[in-house]
C-alpha cells in the first residue's frame, strides 16, 4: 500500500533524525557534529547541503585526454584503461585531505560548482542519501593538526588559516598532476607499474595497484610527504610489528615524531561474483572513521566508494574524459577536481576484487585502529575466518621472507612475484 504525503515525511525526518543521531555519537562517546538537529524542514534542507559540500570537497581524478605523451608510448590519454589507478588516487587523495587538512576541512567553493545534475540535490536526496556518509561524516577525530595563528587575533587567524588550507588543497591535487614530474600523476604510477610488468594501456586491478601506491609513496621526495607512508596487507594479513616499523623509521634524536599511514588491503569478497553475506562487513568498514574508502567497482570498471544507503554504494565514477589540466600554473582551475554529483550502485553489482583502505595518523593511532577494525571484523564475520586479519609481530616471525627495495630495482624478486600473482586477482577464500 503506497504512503500518504504525510507518512512518507514522517518516514523521512525519522530516518534523517537516526542518521544524523549516528554522526554525532560513536560507541556511546559525544562526537562533535556539524550542526543541531531539529525535525524543521529547512534544517533537513541545511544538512543536505552539508552533506554535498562534504562529497564534492572530495578530490575526484578521471580520464584525461591531451597530457603529455607517456614515456615508452604514443599515448597521451588513459581512457578506457586507467580507470583503477584513477580510483587509487582518489583513496591516496583522500588519505592526504585528511592528513594535511583533516576530517573537518570543507572546499569554500564546493556549493558553487554546477551541477550536472540537477535532481541529485532536491528533496528526494534525503531519502536517498541520508544514510549514506555516517561513516565520511562519522568519527570526527581530534586529528592533530597543526595549529597556525596562535598569537594571532581570532579573525586574522581564521583569515590564514582559510588562505593556508587553500594553499594545501591546491598542493594535493598538483601531486596528482598528469604530467611525468608529479609524484602520484599516472605517469609516475605508470613507471612503477612496469616493475611488475604492467604498461600503459593495460588493465590494473585493485590489489595491483595497492603495491604501486605505495612504491609512488615511498619514493616520493618532496619535504611534505616526509611524514606519511603505505603499508600494504601481505596476504590478507596486517603485522602490526611490520606497520609500526614504517611508522617509525625516520625517529631518530633530532625527529621523534612517528609517521602517518595509509593501510592497504587488497581483499576478495566472494568468487566469480560478490557474495551478499559480505554486505554487513562493506558497511561496517565503511562506517569506521579510519577508513578512507574502497578501490572497488563492477566487472573491468573501477570505482571509488566513499559511503553507502542501504544496499547500495555511494561512489565517485573516473569515467569522464576531461581535458588535461596543467596543475603546474598558478591559480589552475580547480573545478574539474570535483565531483558535483555522487552515484550509487547496487552491492550485488560490484566486483569481488576489491582493496580497502585505512588512515592512521601516528603509532598510537594505529594500535587504536586495529583493535576497532578487529572487533568490528569478528562482530561481522559469520565464519570462522575474518576476511583480513591483524596479528602481532612481523611477517618474518610466520616464516615469510622479509623484502628489500633496490635502488636499481624498486620492487624486489619476491615482490615482483606478488604482483604477478595479484595482477590475475586470485585469493583464497577461507
Amino acid at each position: 500500500m503506497e504512503a500518504t504525503g504525510s507518512d512518507e515525511v514522517d518516514k523521512l525526518k525519522t530516518k534523517f533524525i537516526s542518521a544524523w543521531n549516528n554522526m554525532k555519537y560513536n560507541e556511546n562517546k559525544m562526537l562533535p557534529a556539524r550542526s543541531g538537529c531539529t525535525i524543521e524542514d529547512h534544517v533537513i534542507a541545511g544538512n543536505v547541503e552539508e552533506f554535498r559540500k562534504d562529497f564534492i570537497s572530495r578530490i575526484w581524478l578521471t580520464y584525461r585526454e591531451e597530457f603529455p605523451q607517456i614515456e615508452g608510448s604514443a599515448l597521451t590519454t588513459d581512457c578506457g584503461w586507467g580507470c583503477t589507478l584513477r580510483t587509487g588516487q582518489m583513496l591516496l587523495a583522500q588519505g592526504l585531505i585528511l592528513h594535511f587538512l583533516g576530517r573537518a576541512w570543507t572546499w569554500p567553493d564546493a556549493l558553487n560548482i554546477e551541477n550536472s545534475d540537477s535532481e541529485s540535490w532536491t528533496s528526494h536526496t534525503v531519502k536517498k542519501f541520508t544514510a549514506s556518509f555516517e561513516a565520511s561524516l562519522s568519527g570526527e577525530r581530534e586529528l592533530k593538526t597543526p595549529t597556525i595563528c596562535l598569537k594571532e587575533t581570532i579573525g586574522k587567524c581564521s583569515e590564514d588559516h582559510e588562505t593556508e588550507n587553500e594553499i594545501c588543497h591546491r598542493k594535493i591535487i598538483s601531486w596528482f598532476g598528469d604530467s611525468p614530474l608529479a609524484a602520484f600523476g599516472l605517469h609516475q604510477l605508470i613507471e612503477y607499474g612496469k616493475k611488475s610488468g604492467k604498461k600503459a594501456g593495460d588493465w590494473y586491478g585493485p590489489a595491483v595497484v595497492a603495491h604501486i601506491l605505495r612504491k609512488a609513496v615511498e619514493e616520493a621526495r618532496h619535504p611534505d610527504l616526509q611524514g606519511i607512508t603505505v603499508y600494504v596487507a601481505q596476504d590478507c594479513t596486517v603485522y602490526s610489528s611490520d606497520v609500526i616499523d614504517k611508522q617509525s623509521a625516520s625517529m631518530t634524536s633530532d625527529n621523534t615524531d612517528d609517521k602517518a599511514v595509509i593501510i592497504l588491503v587488497p581483499v576478495r569478497l566472494g568468487g566469480e561474483r560478490t557474495n551478499t553475506d559480505y554486505l554487513e562487513f562493506v558497511k561496517g568498514i565503511l562506517s569506521l572513521e579510519y577508513c578512507v574508502g574502497i578501490i572497488g567497482g563492477k566487472p573491468k570498471q573501477s570505482y571509488y566508494f566513499a559511503g553507502f544507503q542501504d544496499d547500495s554504494l555511494i561512489y565517485m565514477d573516473p569515467h569522464y574524459c576531461q581535458s588535461f589540466v596543467d596543475v603546474s600554473i598558478k591559480d589552475f582551475p580547480l573545478e574539474t577536481f570535483h565531483c558535483p554529483s555522487p552515484k550509487k550502485m547496487s552491492f550485488r553489482k560490484m566486483d569481488p576484487s576489491c582493496t580497502i583502505g585505512f588512515y592512521c595518523r601516528n603509532v598510537q593511532d594505529f594500535k587504536r585502529a586495529s583493535e576497532e577494525i578487529t572487533k568490528m571484523l569478528k562482530m561481522s564475520s559469520k565464519e570462522k575466518y575474518p576476511l583480513f586479519t591483524f596479528v602481532n609481530g612481523h611477517s618474518r616471525d610466520y616464516d615469510f621472507t622479509s623484502t628489500t627495495t633496490r635502488e636499481e630495482d624498486l620492487f624486489s624478486e619476491d615482490e615482483k612475484k606478488r604482483l604477478k600473482r595479484l595482477s590475475t586477482e586470485e585469493f583464497v577464500l577461507l
